[in-house]
């Protein structure tokens, strides 16, 4: 099959790592694969994995005719088979480009904590949690995949050497570092950032050695860089660190001894064999053991509720006083993302997914209905988004809708 694959973006996140590693396990079971996107970090990723990389303007709108024009010639002159849209923006403009000029079909893979209620319900969604799936059916979608975010679990591994990420920054091998790896934004990771940022500092300041990495980079840096600040004060020494975006995480994921996030940034650090502290918003924060798993694998690895700095400062206690703890946890991790998360699993699955949308196409009333309806929603969302602006309440990460999760993690 000719697969074109369409991140949404090309800044160092969960969503389109998980595309861009996808498609290169895709290709490598037998398939021609193609990546569309905007410029950006990645699509050095992409050339190392030897796939192709058409590129799109940066500065565009969202969803943009100009790309719905590209999409729909690329399909015609490449002979594609199917698009593969990941988040709202790419699928739409697959869906109103070469899905309604060409009838090609358009598979959509949505990361993010929930799917916008416009999403065409004729196209095949692909989700990361099984919360996330169950809402998407009993909004109307017609094929609906669970497809936790994959791993690649041979690169990312306990093997890796982090002993050089630790010299450059300065980290004595007798402290233990917490680390977080992830963009600095305000959407779902600000609020993790400075609790850690807070939750350090006082143990620190209590006589614990103990620092905290920050790795990444974005519109929050300056809200954090104070909060770090305030932190080291607090110490009396530098105990929080902020390293920018780095174009290869894995030194810093293995330098670490405990790993604090979420999504597909906690994920990777399982892979690496380390212990996790999941964190959210409104408070939440809870360590990954045998008994917490199956919340995260329900509602993905995130969540809501809590009592915010105090809660994560006793999770990273428990670490920082017993190694073997931290081993203990470390090990389930590594089993746990071994077994369910592994990239090649989940090409399999993905596989699966652009064979059935190739042969199974939706009904052509079906789809005449999700292009009123969905146009509709789009042209709504637009409306709104522009009044927002002009009050000052927008968001600027269209990526990320309201998380399906419930406070404190309760069904």
């Amino acid at each position: 099959m000719r697969i074109l694959v369409y991140p949404h973006a090309m800044e160092i996140g969960g969503s389109q790592l998980n595309a861009i590693q996808l498609a290169g396990a895709v290709r490598d079971r037998g398939h021609e694969v193609i990546v569309l996107s905007e410029p950006g970090p990645l699509v050095e990723r992409v050339r190392d994995l030897g796939l192709e990389h058409l590129e799109i303007p940066l500065s565009r709108r969202r969803p943009s005719p100009e790309v719905l024009a590209t999409l729909a010639r690329t399909v015609h002159k490449r002979q594609i088979n199917v698009v593969h849209g990941y988040e709202w923006p790419p699928v739409i403009e697959a869906f109103f480009g070469p899905g309604l000029r060409w009838r090609t079909p358009v598979v959509g893979t949505v990361m993010s904590m929930s799917v916008v209620p416009f999403f065409p319900r004729t196209v095949p969604l692909v989700v990361g949690t099984e919360a996330i799936r169950e809402a998407a059916l009993r909004a109307g979608h017609q094929r609906v995949t669970l497809l936790e975010p994959p791993v690649d679990t041979e690169t990312d591994h306990p093997s890796v050497d982090g002993s050089q990420f630790r010299r450059r920054h300065g980290i004595p091998s007798d402290e233990v570092l917490v680390a977080m790896i992830c963009r600095l934004v305000p959407e779902l990771k600000l609020e993790g950032l400075l609790m850690a940022c807070d939750a350090v500092g006082e143990l620190a300041a209590a006589g614990h050695k103990v620092q905290l990495v920050l790795v990444g980079d974005g519109r929050s840096r300056e809200e954090i860089e104070e909060r770090a600040a305030k932190a080291n004060a607090q110490a009396g020494r530098t105990v929080v660190r902020l390293t920018g975006e780095v174009a290869d995480p894995r030194p810093a994921y293995a330098a670490a001894d405990v790993i604090v996030g979420q999504g597909g940034s906690a994920l990777r650090g399982m892979a690496f064999g380390k212990p996790l502290v999941v964190v959210g918003e409104q408070g939440f924060s809870s360590l990954l053991t045998p008994d917490t798993a199956p919340l995260f694998l329900q509602q993905g690895w995130y969540g809501l509720g809590g009592d915010g700095v105090s809660d994560l400062r006793s999770h990273l206690e428990q670490l920082l006083n017993s190694r073997d703890r931290r081993g203990s946890l470390g090990e389930f991790a590594r089993r746990l993302v071994v077994e369910r998360f592994a990239l090649t699993r989940a090409a399999k699955v993905q596989e699966d997914e652009y064979l059935l949308a190739f042969r199974n196409r939706p009904a052509v009333a079906s789809v005449a209905t999700e292009l009123v309806r969905s146009g509709g929603g789009v042209l709504a969302t637009k409306v709104r988004t522009k009044y927002q602006r002009w009050r000052g309440t927008v968001a600027t990460d269209d990526a990320n809708a309201r998380p399906i999760v419930v406070s404190h993690g309760k069904a």
